[in-house]
């Protein structure tokens, strides 16, 4: 059966597949409340901030070996590691008993986003490749996307019913497992073929071909077109990554202070706000990825509409942040509704253009690239967030971060527009698609 818009893929066994594998990757039932969890624990913004640092660095720093290492070694084998790895990172933090065991988790937990990182998307894109429906990019992933934001809103609702019955947090991350199983199971019955075509070479081989993987890498760092794009893709995402969380603090604030379920307790209250509206969101978030196809094609150039949705996030988090710290939860909570949406609406068509312009046999490794920039985007905004909330207040720190980052946005874009016009040499094994 084909989709309609005018798309020529067809919902195929496999198709369903990777729509499995998005849904259960994030029934991440902590994921609403942990900031939450975290405050709950006795830690202020700061260490907070250090956590998540922590968490991004330590992924930085893994995640261009694990994406060769998927091209090299096979892509099956290096995403049932990573969910492996986050199996004990969720078991870590149901027995916590301080920071130390915090930040030993996160360590885990960025393992294992370092094995997935850009694979499971090189699986989607060698799919395609060999379907012959390469054109498809956006519609394809923004399908899958959405499937992946479907489960995080059931995640929602469950974790949200969970804590509001019990008001336990540790739990949630004990029954985030279980789908994690699920998922290894899936993962292991995908076809061979899309284990990459270096899965079947010898040890010498291997050698040889690794160090034409990482020659062809850095050949791509240094094409400055490239890098553009990838500093305009990467630094929405890292300042989203970044700033996320700080949305549960400021929901828990709207929930206690509505006039309403004054006769619940305040965990219960906040429960029920916080799980109902991250499944809203999640919901937003499905349709944008949905959309994100349609979206791209109303524009001219694939740029532009980039360079709209990084302002437009930018903008919502200045304004989110003004709005808590003048009182205006409601707004502040709508405004930042609006991150999660332009982070889903836009994350598709960058990912699918930069895939346009690579080597499809290094594919996991570049999208690891672009996962590694923002993830060191994320791991220096975390802390120097979470450090000018516990100064001047949660608001103002949303609002100063996401000035600074509009003032470097306009280099990113400006910059892009240069390179429009320059004639920076593309490494002969690509093939560039420019529209």
């Amino acid at each position: 059966m084909t989709i309609s818009s005018g798309n020529s893929f067809q919902r195929d066994l496999q198709y369903y597949k990777f729509c499995a594998y998005g849904f259960l990757k994030n029934l991440r039932l902590y994921e609403p409340f942990l900031m939450l969890f975290f405050l709950e624990s006795g830690l202020d913004f700061f260490r907070i901030g250090i956590l998540y640092g922590l968490r991004e660095i330590s992924r930085n720093l893994l995640e261009i070996p694990a994406g060769i290492l998927a091209d090299a070694m096979g892509r099956r084998k290096t995403l049932a590691i990573s969910l492996i790895f986050y199996m004990l990172s969720l078991l870590l933090f149901y027995i916590s008993a301080g920071y130390t065991f915090f930040i030993t988790a996160m360590i885990l937990y960025a393992l294992g986003d370092a094995f997935r990182t850009g694979t499971h998307k090189a699986m989607i894109f060698d799919y395609l490749r060999r379907k012959g429906w390469e054109d498809q990019k956006v519609y394809y992933y923004g399908h899958t996307r959405s499937w992946s934001q479907t489960g995080s809103a059931v995640a929602a609702l469950v974790a949200g019913f969970f804590i509001f019955i019990t008001g336990d947090f540790r739990a949630i991350f004990l029954f985030t497992a279980i789908p994690y199983l699920l998922n290894l199971i899936n993962i292991l019955s995908y076809p061979g073929d899309l284990d990459g075509p270096l899965v079947s070479a010898g040890k010498k081989e291997m050698t040889g071909k690794l160090k034409k993987v990482l020659r062809e890498f850095i050949g791509t760092l240094r094409n400055f077109r490239m890098f553009r794009y990838m500093s305009n893709l990467s630094l929405h995402t890292g300042y989203y990554q970044a700033t996320r969380d700080y949305l549960q603090p400021v929901l828990e604030a709207f929930a206690l202070s509505m006039p309403v379920m004054l006769f619940l307790e305040e965990a219960q209250r906040t429960s029920a706000v916080v799980g109902i509206t991250y499944f809203l969101i999640f919901f937003l978030t499905a349709l944008a990825a949905r959309r994100a196809g349609a979206f791209s094609k109303r524009f001219g150039r694939k740029s532009l509409p980039l360079h709209i949705t990084l302002i437009a996030g930018l903008v919502m988090g200045l304004s989110s942040g003004w709005c808590y710290h003048r009182g205006f939860i409601l707004a502040s909570v709508i405004l930042f509704i609006g991150i999660y949406i332009m982070e889903n609406l836009r994350k598709p068509i960058g990912i699918a253009y930069v895939a346009d312009m690579m080597d499809d046999h290094i594919l996991a490794t570049v999208l690891s690239a672009e996962s590694q920039l923002h993830s060191l985007i994320a791991a220096v905004l975390a802390p120097v967030i979470g450090l000018i909330a516990d100064k001047i207040g949660m608001g103002m720190a949303l609002v100063v971060i996401s000035a600074i980052l509009l003032v470097f946005s306009m280099f990113v874009i400006t910059g892009h527009k240069m390179s429009k016009r320059s004639s920076d040499e593309i490494p002969s094994t690509y093939t560039q698609k420019t529209g």
